[in-house]
């Protein structure tokens, strides 16, 4: 199994050998996992996670709150928006534009706190060094709405930090049955069934007569000359798709 890997500018590849054949199998199926869950763990900027001015919650992700009237600080005017606090992440996206948008998982979060800002007191979060460093500024009115949000926005934060969601969810097992049964899946796979007459113009288009050369023969059916069908095709089959 060659595994390859890549840390800041280096590459690095990796062997392994044993003798247990669903090993492939099941590390494939944790690498899977961990990276359609991402969003549980990453800092995301303008991503697609709105539509119709609604969250797109992740497999077992939980809505908490949703809070209209949000400033984001982040330029010299602001950008009204609106939260969404859920069980993993805190999200902001502009209302004027919902790919103008933030999602903060609370794993990536090194605090939060109400400051002074040149607009008044703000919300303020602070992201991990290793997530870019950020500090994100956001300002409600009045400022007593603005409180209650942040009490429940530390409240999640707190909860997450004691019992943390990373969103892999992976059946060993059954990767290993997969990879021993490979016939399991078969009914699941991304197959195209082509009809009859897709079938024909498949094969016509696959002929490669023009780098051969064309060869003409008489058609007693139409009266003329005409290329020759490709092998195992009539004039009147590919005359019916038409």
């Amino acid at each position: 199994m060659y595994v390859m890997t890549k840390f800041n500018t280096s590459r690095f590849e990796f062997v392994f050998a044993t003798d247990e054949e669903s090993l492939f199998a099941s590390v494939q199926a944790v690498y899977r996992a961990y990276d359609t869950s991402r969003l549980f763990r990453d800092l995301k900027l303008r991503g697609a996670i709105i539509k119709s001015q609604r969250l797109l919650l992740l497999p077992g992700e939980i809505m908490v709150n949703r809070v209209a009237g949000v400033w984001n600080l982040s330029s010299d005017q602001g950008n009204l928006g609106t939260f969404f606090l859920t069980n993993v992440r805190l999200v902001w996206h502009a209302d004027a534009a919902e790919s103008f948008n933030v999602s903060i998982p609370y794993m990536q979060m090194k605090s939060t706190s109400i400051r002074d800002s040149k607009f008044g007191a703000a919300l303020v979060v602070e992201v991990m060094k290793r997530c870019g460093g950020y500090v994100l500024g956001f300002r409600m009115d009045p400022a007593e709405h603005m409180k209650t949000v942040f009490k429940e926005l530390s409240s999640m934060h707190a909860i997450y930090s004691r019992e943390p969601i990373f969103g892999v969810d992976v059946n060993v097992q059954q990767g290993r049955q997969r990879h021993l049964d490979p016939g399991a899946d078969s009914a699941a796979d991304d197959v195209e069934i082509l009809t009859h007459d897709e079938a024909t113009m498949a094969a016509y288009y696959a002929d490669d007569s023009e780098e051969r050369g064309a060869e003409l023969t008489y058609s007693q059916e139409l009266g003329l000359a005409i290329e020759l069908p490709p092998e195992g095709l009539s004039v009147k089959s590919l005359w019916s798709v038409v």
